[in-house]
């Protein structure tokens, strides 16, 4: 269904109804094509290739959470794109950090933002971050069939809980299955190294400048162990995105603020190459 342009220029019925305050009940209606879950893929011999991108680190704080991501894009044992942005922002209290495969993920979350900007729009209200993650799980699991196939996408969301007054975490697998994690998660090929790192060195009472450092170097330990992850590239100036959340709300760090994190961070490392040490007891 397209908008009538031509003629009387008014918009199809279907876009004048009330309805669903869900957009994807409404493409499910009037153009299931549009979804991505809805396509069928050609018949294809082997592996499908496709830039897929890592990794994914969250942390909370008092008063907020911490969403980052590298920059780096793979296809296979190829670097596919150095300078990929996998951090977005969902609405004016959440963001989504994407892992898997990129052209579907980065589609996923335009059409999540849709939703819920859609949702706003006919109720009168943001849904709550409980709903918001509970969305984010539906589209997750309609895409079920492609990741069957090897498209799979698994995004880490985070946000800003106006009624519970701090920051939340919530990870996906590829059947949509959410779980909340508590302080902080981790998603993508690195995210093993970057949850071991982030386990040891994570603190309750973290300030905000602590815990985007603390994302920073997960990212790093991420990167020495994971081909998949890229590193702060200082010749290139590419470095994580580091995005907070707080009640004030979505924030992304300029260039000069993570570039003065990494730089920092790597200046350490050539004192402690795997970084710094958690106390035995």
């Amino acid at each position: 269904m397209e908008a009538n342009t031509r003629g009387t220029g008014r918009l199809p019925a279907a876009f004048l109804t009330p309805g669903s305050s869900s957009f994807m009940d409404f493409l499910s209606e009037h153009q299931p094509g549009l979804l991505p879950g809805k396509r069928q893929l050609p018949p294809t011999q082997g592996v499908l290739e496709a830039p897929h991108g890592t990794t994914i680190v969250s942390a909370t704080f008092p008063g907020g959470v911490v969403l980052a991501g590298d920059r780096r894009a793979t296809m296979g044992n190829v670097i596919a794109q150095r300078d990929i942005e996998k951090v977005f922002p969902a609405d004016e209290y959440s963001a989504v950090g994407i892992a898997g495969t990129a052209g579907l993920a980065v589609e996923m979350v335009k059409l999540f933002q849709l939703e819920l900007e859609h949702f706003e729009k006919v109720e009168g209200a943001q849904l709550s971050l409980e709903g918001k993650a509970n969305r984010l799980s539906t589209m997750i699991r309609s895409n079920l069939g492609m990741a069957m196939q090897g498209l799979a996408v698994v995004p880490l969301f985070a946000g800003y809980d106006v009624d519970r007054d701090k920051g939340r975490i919530f990870s996906y697998d590829v059947t949509g299955g959410r779980t909340e994690e508590r302080g902080f998660a981790a998603t993508g090929s690195g995210s093993v190294f970057a949850r071991g790192a982030m386990k040891k060195l994570f603190r309750e009472d973290l300030t905000e400048s602590d815990a985007t450092t603390l994302v920073v170097q997960a990212l790093y330990d991420a990167a020495d162990d994971d081909s998949a992850t890229g590193g702060p590239d200082v010749a290139r100036r590419i470095y994580p995105i580091v995005t907070v959340i707080t009640e004030d709300g979505f924030r992304r760090l300029t260039e000069e603020e993570s570039s003065e994190i990494a730089r920092a961070v790597l200046q350490r490392r050539l004192e402690q190459p795997d970084g710094p040490r958690a106390a035995l007891l």
